[in-house]
């Protein structure tokens, strides 16, 4: 018996996938006010300099919130130490959260240090708890080695200003991002091997599932709130309701046969940290981009629904469909190994209503938009039906 099965911090794997337990569920809960922050922020900076901080910043949050999915794959959230490590995640995790709206401003250096308070702290935590497994040990031995890089970078940015702090921020964000894919290669250390990282695929699966709910859920509460503080003319009902149908179709589409499957998939797979990695770890960033863009444009259609769309709602309204339906895209391609038409159809109408998107009224183009995500929702559940049918027969 390892040093650590004798700690009993590991998750205990005997068939069956490792539930997502409660504590983790109110860890999120952090991440529903960074997530509320980030769109709010775009709302009021929506400017080509705006949308790049929110990404870095996006980036940094779905991070921070990402590793930890896969610590808490290994490690049992339901042990004193665990618990506790995710107690301090989450008390940075608010002072990451609360400096969001002026980490370009006097709260760089407050988000800087939480942040990488959070990253850091985590793996060097880990490196602790796996130390009786060799594989994993090393692992986050060379994990701690990148991050340590980056986290250099973050608070220097943080100490700088203007377009430095965005220049030494983005530097950093691309270190972490390239980590996993260079399999955390360290001098001395060499590099850590997918085939190496045991992942329980339903419960990564579960978590991501949670957090594209998480992103949902905001959106919702965006166009409530905007809603609630408007007169209710027919045209403002009637935004109200495509972008209430958008959230549903997104919901839909994610949630249709897919996230089970790839579940099931990532199980069998014969290198399940490979798959784990580019859908989970990658892919799914691109989901949570397009329902935060596209609760921002639902938010400007509702406030403005007549008139002619500016350019700033048409790449919101466009854009957020675009990156939810390609991050499915890539989704579907990393589990299965498949290219997906539905989804695939879906981004190329959404890419014909660009020429269109300055001749139509906010309203107009928001219907259009919802009406190709609803397309590719039942497009997707027929798919589905039909594939059942086949088996049964």
């Amino acid at each position: 018996m390892s040093k650590t099965k004798a700690l009993g911090l590991l998750r205990i794997r005997e068939g069956g996938h490792a539930r997502v337990t409660y504590v983790e569920l109110f860890f999120d809960l952090v991440f529903v006010f960074a997530v509320t922050q980030l769109s709010h922020g775009l709302i009021g900076h929506p400017s080509l300099m705006g949308l790049l901080e929110t990404a870095l910043l996006l980036m940094a949050v779905w991070w921070a919130w990402v590793y930890t999915a896969w610590v808490t794959n290994w490690l049992d959230p339901e042990r004193p130490p665990v618990r506790i490590m995710l107690f301090l995640i989450m008390a940075a995790g608010m002072v990451l959260a609360t400096s969001i709206p002026q980490a370009f401003e006097d709260r760089g250096l407050a988000f800087a240090l939480a942040f990488v308070a959070i990253q850091l702290g985590r793996s060097l935590f880990t490196v602790w708890c796996v130390r009786g497994d060799k594989s994993l040990k090393l692992n986050f031995i060379r994990v701690s080695a990148w991050l340590a890089v980056s986290g250099v970078l973050w608070i220097a940015g943080g100490l700088l200003a203007d377009e430095a702090r965005l220049a030494c921020w983005a530097t950093a964000i691309a270190i972490e991002y390239a980590s996993p894919a260079a399999g955390f290669w360290t001098p001395g250390l060499g590099r850590s091997r997918t085939a190496d990282w045991t992942v329980e695929g339903g419960h990564l699966a579960e978590r991501c599932a949670l957090f594209t709910i998480i992103a949902l859920g905001e959106s919702i509460l965006v166009m409530g709130a905007t809603a609630a503080g408007m007169d209710w003319t027919p045209t403002v009902i009637l935004s109200f309701a495509s972008a209430f149908v958008a959230s549903i179709a997104m919901w839909w589409i994610y949630f249709s046969f897919t996230a089970e499957a790839a579940s099931e998939a990532i199980s069998h797979s014969d290198d399940p940290g490979r798959v784990a990695r580019l859908a989970y770890t990658y892919s799914h960033l691109l989901p949570v981009a397009g329902i935060i863009v596209a609760a921002v444009g639902d938010e400007w259609v509702i406030h403005h629904p007549v008139g002619h769309a500016d350019p700033k709602v048409s790449a919101a309204l466009i854009g957020g469909p675009l990156l939810f339906l390609l991050g499915g895209v890539w989704f579907k391609r990393a589990v299965f190994r498949i290219w997906s038409p539905s989804r695939g159809a879906g981004v190329a109408a959404l890419l014909l209503l660009i020429p269109v998107s300055p001749l139509v009224p906010p309203l107009v183009l928001s219907l259009l938009t919802t009406g190709v995500l609803a397309l590719v929702g039942g497009w997707e559940s027929l798919a589905i039906r039909r594939r059942g049918h086949q088996l049964r027969g």
